[in-house]
């Protein structure tokens, strides 16, 4: 007798199949290379109703099953305000998903809804701090965000293009606002593009951006700084289908020595200082 498998096992039957060398197994290389997850952790699954939390969040039901070791698991949705169907698509997926999810309401675009410079960090920094407050509420000590392989080259090579500096997103940091809680990046050697596929394979839709600033953006047809770079990216793909893989192994290889300058923990060093000391 045929048994029918229900769409929440199809979707977990695609990354332990389809999609187990592309997704699955670089996602379970992270958590074990950075050391994300350990014995007896409780971490907040930070779901924004996008495909990367979405698939994060169903990663980590899958790795809570067949770890060999215990760590507890909450999955939380912060609502800043979407539209009444933003929400209910979100609560809808969740289900899709077999995911048990805690929404909790804040007021962030109304409270950045005036703001004109850098809109959207004003309102990456609160949302990260309601993130932090409420996952600590539950008694959890980590937060676990969906940033992929993608945001972490794109980052890079913006800090450097308009930063003026060298700066890498780490998969895991201590918070400083929020003493004791760390920020996890379990996705971070999983590929936009390979995300996309699982998505679409799935017959799966989410969220895009649901604020008013990426609506007013994409009516004036403004290009995002973050938008140019993935273009560059893209480009240069097409030439040296290595160059993301190659900027990506750079971060793991810096060598200190050659370079003219560097800070550390707020302090900076200057070609002179390394010098002399040695």
């Amino acid at each position: 007798m045929k048994i029918e498998l229900t769409k929440t096992q199809l979707i977990e039957n695609s990354l332990n199949k389809r999609f187990r060398k592309s997704i699955w197994s670089k996602f379970v290389a992270a958590v074990k290379r950075y050391k994300l997850i350990e014995e007896n952790d409780r971490i907040a699954v930070c779901v924004s109703g996008g495909k990367d939390s979405s698939l994060l969040a169903v990663l980590m039901q899958l790795l809570k099953r067949y770890s060999d070791f215990p760590f507890e698991t909450e999955y939380i949705v912060m609502d800043p305000g979407y539209l009444p169907e933003n929400r209910e698509k979100i609560i809808t997926n969740a289900s899709i998903l077999g995911m048990d999810v805690k929404i909790f309401d804040t007021d962030i675009f109304d409270s950045v809804s005036s703001v004109k410079k850098s809109p959207c960090y004003l309102c990456a920094r609160m949302r990260r701090g309601y993130l932090y407050e409420y996952a600590k509420s539950l008694g959890c000590g980590k937060i676990a965000l969906g940033h992929h392989f993608d945001d972490v080259i794109e980052t890079t090579v913006m800090a450097m293009f308009y930063g003026a500096q060298l700066q890498c997103m780490p998969p895991k940091l201590r918070s400083t606002s929020h003493p004791g809680m760390q920020l996890i990046r379990p996705l971070y050697m999983v590929s936009e593009s390979d995300i996309c596929a699982w998505r679409d394979a799935n017959e799966l839709t989410f969220l895009q951006c649901a604020c008013r600033f990426t609506e007013r953006a994409e009516r004036e047809e403004l290009l995002s700084k973050r938008l140019v770079v993935k273009n560059l990216l893209r480009e240069l793909k097409k030439n040296d289908p290595l160059i993301c893989q190659n900027i990506f192994n750079s971060l793991h290889n810096v060598c200190l020595d050659t370079f003219c300058g560097y800070k550390s923990e707020g302090v900076k060093y200057s070609f002179n200082d390394m010098f002399n000391s040695t």
